[in-house]
């Protein structure tokens, strides 16, 4: 049977897990943050906004033997849905039809969010528990991103237990291809207005 968790961060760090970190040093630092009661299990306004501005997030499950598998699901800022501080949503678009992540859940619903922002050098980790809802055509409409041109098959709720963010050390700065067009182009018109004022100058000392 396992054992009882007494703080959030306990969904991750097992027994063996603590073992492992007390052998190598770390055990005294967490056991600080599990004295405060372990991670946060409650999204607030920065993980929010955080979650809002993302276009691709992570999926991970397992089978009910513990086969993991993590699926990618994107769409546009705002395609991950908070519907209160305990639940996210998304719509499910229609994809390869493997159903790998639907059959995990439906045997095991233990899932888990990896969300990163190489532009700012964040990741948030998710622990929870998800479910799919395909017989809800207001929910899939509501979670559905107006004007985005994919078929929604399905939707998938995520509750979460507890969440935690990691430091920026070893993530690659990496920019959206829309945002660097986005720059450039305001770039070159500005270029193009400084042009035309130089060459209104020049002009005018002729």
């Amino acid at each position: 049977m396992a054992e009882a968790q007494h703080v959030s961060s306990d969904i991750a760090f097992t027994p063996t897990v603590k073992a492992i970190q007390a052998r190598k040093g770390s055990r005294d630092a967490y056991a600080r943050v599990e004295r405060n009661g372990g991670w946060s299990t409650t999204i607030d306004d920065n993980l929010a906004a955080f979650l809002h501005a993302q276009t691709s997030v992570l999926l991970a499950t397992a089978s009910a033997d513990g086969q993991p598998y993590i699926q990618h699901r994107g769409g546009p800022a705002g395609f991950l849905h908070v519907l209160d501080e305990h639940t996210l949503g998304f719509a499910d678009f229609k994809g390869n039809q493997q159903f790998i992540t639907q059959g995990n859940l439906a045997e095991n619903p233990k899932a888990y969010l990896f969300v990163i922002d190489y532009a700012h050098r964040r990741r948030i980790k998710i622990w929870g528990r998800a479910k799919v809802i395909e017989d809800d055509p207001e929910l899939i409409a509501r979670l559905m991103p107006k004007g985005y041109k994919a078929r929604p098959e399905q939707a998938i709720l995520f509750e979460v237990a507890a969440w935690d963010s990691n430091c920026p050390q070893h993530i690659p700065q990496k920019f959206d291809a829309a945002n660097v067009a986005a720059a450039i182009t305001s770039r070159d018109i500005r270029i193009a207005e400084l042009e035309a004022l130089l060459a209104a100058a020049t002009k005018a000392r002729e």
